[in-house]
Order: C-alpha cells, then structure tokens, then sequence
C-alpha cells in the first residue's frame, strides 16, 4: 500500500508574515486591493465600481487602476470580448473621482459629458482566465475654473491592460454646483416630477438583433422604418439606472448607439471598435427619443462606418460616429 503524505515547503514558516508576533499594526499588512468609495464614482450598487485605486503622475496627469471581471450582469463578452462599453464606463467612473479627489469638487455636484472618444485595439479585449487588470494614464487638458472650482476640463486617457496597449481615448466634462443645475434643468431638476411624468418603456426589438441574450438589456424598439428606432427607457435597469435621475442617462445613449450599429451593421460586425460622440441636451424622461442610423461605407481597415442620431421633438440629444469591425 503506497501512502501520500502532504507536506509544507521547508520555508513555508518563513512566508507566514505574522509568525510568533502578539501585535500586529496596519503597517505590517500587506497591500491589499478594494475598490474606491462608490460614493466617488456617482454608483450605489458596490458591485457596480470598478475602479480600485489613483495615484498622481505628474503635473495634471494621473494613473487609475481597475478591474474588469470576466462577466457581468449587464457589460458581458461578445464573441470571447470585454464589452468595449466596460471601458466608457471606466473612463465615466476615472472622471468622477478624479474631479473629486484631485480637483476638489464637491460629491453632490453632478458630472456632464459633453464629447467622448475611442479607439480600440480589438484583440487586447480577449476574455482571460482572470479579471482584467486595467491601468488608466490620464492627463488633464484645457482645465476651466469657476473662481476656485474646477468647471470643466478635457482629458486624454492611454489605456492599458495587463501592460499591454488597449485603447485610447479622450472625454470632455463639466461639473455644476447643484444650483446651477437646477437653473440649466429648470422644471426638470424636480426629481420626483421628471419620474412621475415618464412614458412607460417600449415594446424591445428582439435581443439577438443586438446582441443581447436579455430582454430587459434591449435599449431599442423597432418602428416602421429601417436603421430607426424608439429609444427604450426603462428607468428599473439596474445598471443603466444605478440611481434615480431626471433624465436619460449618458450610458444609455452611448449602449443605445452601441445596439443600433450592431442591429445597422449586419451579422459579422459585433465590435464598435472606435466611437466618437456629442452629448447636446438633456434626454427627457416625458417624450420618446428616436435613434436613427445612417450608412457611411466602409474605411480603409474594412470596418462599417456608421452615422449615429440620437433626437426627441425634433433636436439632437446626442450624435455619434462608430467604426464597426468584424472580429471572426
């Protein structure tokens, strides 16, 4: 009979960091990785912050770390992808602490894109066995102040996974006292009012038009005409819809251009892999928004380029440009 008998390494007591020691400080711990406040990335549900730390790199520059799990209730691989919409997030998230941590403004000041920008490499978004590892190297530019309160400011982001080239990017925001807010909201800035008057969420195109297995994730309802759909708002989302706002959120209309390209660009074409997109006013809660997709050809890399309108009673909310690739 042969018998097995488990053994520890002969240093293994060398590599128990608390060995024979009554006391233990903070200071003998090891780093350890968490996320950062939820507080400071604007999310209530934990589960939602992907952000895990921030340092300073230099004059404006900044490096934030984050991790992407390798599946999500809502964010979820594509063909064996990351969702690039993991990265808007990211940078949406890297945006808000940095105005609080770096720049001082206050947490109940609201955060307001305006232009947003990427460029992927497609490969780097190849799921792995482990959570990705993201790093952000993000400079400020064109920093506006309002007396001594950061108002508005561009950034640059050079995105990183595991070390390895993932994305540019670029993000312009603006950031308003609450009563600023409520003067550019006017009868909108009423939370409760803004929900109470709220239209009731379309019926869903069919989630494999755009690439979702639920229906609840659909963000387009079909109308009579082709490449153009009702934008489905369904204030009960609970992501897009972390916490209740006044308005249609900015990630609902970057995921409602994200569907409408892949339900414009035909099977084969699942990767946004570059957006470029404006935010121009507020989406009301009370009117339907119309997405409206219209076919710009193809670019020099084959991918399908695609003009983005995002409107309601007559006016853009928001316009977007995407770069559609295979990636089979």
């Amino acid at each position: 009979m042969v018998s097995a008998t488990l053994t520890a390494p002969s240093t293994a007591a060398d590599r128990r960091p608390f060995a024979g020691r009554e006391h233990i400080s903070l200071s003998d711990l090891p780093p350890l990785t968490t996320t950062v406040p939820r507080q400071y990335v604007h999310r209530t549900a934990i589960s939602e912050v992907f952000l895990t730390d921030w340092r300073r790199a230099g004059t404006d520059a900044w490096v934030v770390s984050a991790q992407w799990p390798r599946a999500h209730s809502f964010y979820s691989p594509v063909d064996g992808l990351h969702d690039p919409m993991l990265l808007v997030e990211t940078m949406r998230q890297a945006s808000i602490l940095l105005s609080h941590v770096a720049h001082g403004v206050p947490l109940d000041h609201p955060i307001i894109w305006q232009d947003l920008h990427y460029s992927l490499v497609p490969e780097a978004l190849r799921v792995a066995g482990t959570p990705a590892e993201i790093e952000l190297h993000i400079i400020d530019h064109d920093l506006v102040y309002r007396g001594k309160r950061l108002a508005s400011a561009r950034q640059s982001y050079r995105v990183l996974r595991d070390g390895t080239e993932l994305a540019a990017a670029e993000l312009t925001f603006s950031c308003h006292s609450p009563a600023v807010y409520r003067r550019l909201r006017g009868e909108y800035s009423d939370l409760q009012r803004a929900n109470d008057r709220k239209l009731e969420p379309a019926e869903p195109v069919a989630p494999p038009l755009v690439a979702r297995d639920r229906t609840g994730d659909v963000v387009l309802s079909p109308t009579a005409r082709a490449n153009r759909w009702q934008l489905r708002v369904n204030t009960a989302h609970p992501v897009l819809f972390d916490h209740p706002v006044d308005h249609a959120p900015g990630m609902l209309m970057v995921e409602a251009a994200r569907q409408a390209a892949h339900a414009a660009a035909g099977p084969g074409f699942s990767l946004p892999a570059e957006l470029d997109c404006s935010f121009h006013r507020y989406g009301e809660l009370d009117a339907p928004c119309w997405v409206e997709v219209t076919p710009k050809g193809r670019d020099a890399r084959d991918r399908i380029l695609l003009d983005i309108d995002i409107h309601q009673n007559g006016r853009s909310v928001f316009t977007a440009r995407t770069a559609s690739q295979s990636i089979r």
